[in-house]
């Protein structure tokens, strides 16, 4: 391993990293069907106090344990106290869990893609098509391969050359193309009433479990309780603002997030009158309605092709945090270079991603308490692990590490941390509630002792 550690350029590098590590799938495929779903507007309000309290409060700890420590979670937390040296040992699972998975989904993105670029855009619109093309044995994990040899090559790269190098390129375009299908979405015929669906909050639509799904998409799309952000925090140098750094990371997710439903809800509505069986189409809204949104659209296939290039764009960003998270894990408990850290780790996601993506096909009769191997590790990793690790980080820190640290981090360039009473408070007290009731929500729900 490197004697000395890698680091960020700088402020901006820093930002476009960790933006790009929480912009992802979560926020252009989970959020907007997430939306949809529980109310739109209403969902879109709870979800945003929710970022400004709740995810500011888990973020700030997160990237204050990195920069602290100058390690990655399973070593950062046995340095600040050994008796929680096991929280960094859970936060690791959770990429080694995700990374797999994630990378058949980048597949899926990267064939529809390529189906939109080859003018297959009629057949990708069928019902059938892409339940048809994950239930081959071949195909999926071919395009599977692609997406995680990219990934891997980024990573291997380093973090100045490779991921911030990615990221300050990608964010960009990524924000370019966002706005740009955004305006394009919302001036077609019948989508103002999506538009009006999206963001007027209807209170009658307020349910526990609207706030409950919010606040399980925070971890989702905010790389929070998974290693990530402690491993990037352990790469920022101690002259740039901790504070400011981190809502500029939440500006760009929620508003990318935000733009992701500009897109999809308002799409939905001009291709079906906003019926509620189109906005509950849950996880397949994007492989399965939104295709026949291009098709039905003027210039719907160019808009195709820049609609699933963002979404490639999106997935790299966060695919490439992942992997690095592995990787600097490897590093940092074997004292390996990068080079080869990144081929081991590599090794491992092709091998469990290749199962996962025939659990669609050849292995579909394989459930685990009742599910299929991608939507297990789905569960287990962003359901169960993801507020464990969380709700343990804020009892350590709160309770026995103490946030001194935090504060310290925050005001380490001689400016004042001004909420330092609010997030103490979230810290200590509001946040371990929160990730007790998602915990027992979740688990609940996927038992089946509880209907949403």
């Amino acid at each position: 391993m490197d004697k000395k550690r890698d680091s960020f350029s700088g402020k901006l590098g820093f930002v476009f990293a960790a933006a790009g590590s929480a912009v992802g799938l979560g926020n252009l495929w989970r959020f907007p069907y997430l939306a949809a779903k529980y109310g739109g507007g209403i969902f879109i309000l709870i979800y945003l106090i929710l970022v400004l309290t709740f995810g500011f409060t888990l973020m700030m700890t997160e990237i204050a344990i990195g920069r602290k420590t100058g390690l990655s979670a399973v070593g950062a937390f046995k340095k600040l106290d050994k008796r929680f040296g096991f929280v960094g040992y859970l936060a690791c699972i959770v990429p080694f869990i995700i990374t797999p998975y994630y990378c058949v989904i980048g597949g899926w993105v990267i064939k529809y893609l390529f189906a939109f670029l080859t003018g297959n855009v009629s057949a990708a619109a069928t019902d059938d098509y892409f339940t048809g093309f994950i239930a081959r044995p071949v195909e999926p994990i071919i395009w599977f391969l692609i997406f995680a040899v990219l990934t891997s090559v980024v990573v291997i790269i380093g973090v100045q050359k490779g991921i911030e190098k990615a990221s300050c390129i990608l964010m960009p375009i990524l924000i370019v193309l966002v706005l740009g299908i955004s305006i394009f979405c919302i001036t077609r015929p019948g989508a103002m009433e999506g538009v009006k669906y999206y963001l007027l909050p209807d209170f009658s639509a307020f349910s526990p479990t609207t706030v409950l799904a919010a606040m399980g998409q925070l971890f989702y799309s905010m790389s929070l309780a998974m290693g990530i952000m402690i491993t990037y925090g352990s790469y920022m140098k101690k002259d740039v603002d901790l504070h400011t750094s981190v809502r500029q990371i939440e500006i760009f997710d929620t508003a990318i997030a935000f733009l992701a439903g500009l897109m999809i809800v308002p799409s939905v509505f001009v291709f079906s009158g906003g019926s509620e069986e189109a906005l509950g189409k849950g996880p397949s809204l994007m492989f399965i309605t939104l295709p026949k949104v291009f098709e039905s659209m003027n210039f719907g296939a160019v808009i195709g092709v820049a609609f699933f290039i963002l979404v490639l764009f999106a997935a790299l960003t966060s695919s490439i945090s992942l992997l690095e998270t592995n990787v600097s894990i490897i590093c940092d408990k074997c004292h390996m270079e990068r080079k080869k850290a990144t081929i081991l780790a590599s090794a491992y996601i092709i091998i469990v991603g290749a199962i996962v993506s025939l659990g669609f096909g050849p292995l579909d009769f394989v459930k685990i308490i009742g599910l299929g191997l991608l939507d297990f590790f789905d569960f287990i990793s962003n359901s169960v692990l993801m507020p464990i690790v969380a709700l343990l980080t804020c009892i350590s820190v709160g309770f026995f590490i103490k946030p001194d640290f935090v504060y310290e981090e925050a005001e380490c360039n001689g400016k004042k941390f001004k909420e330092k009473k609010f997030y103490t408070i979230m810290l200590k007290w509001i946040a371990p509630i929160c990730l007790v009731l998602i915990l027992v929500f979740a688990v609940s729900e996927a038992m089946g002792w509880i209907s949403v």
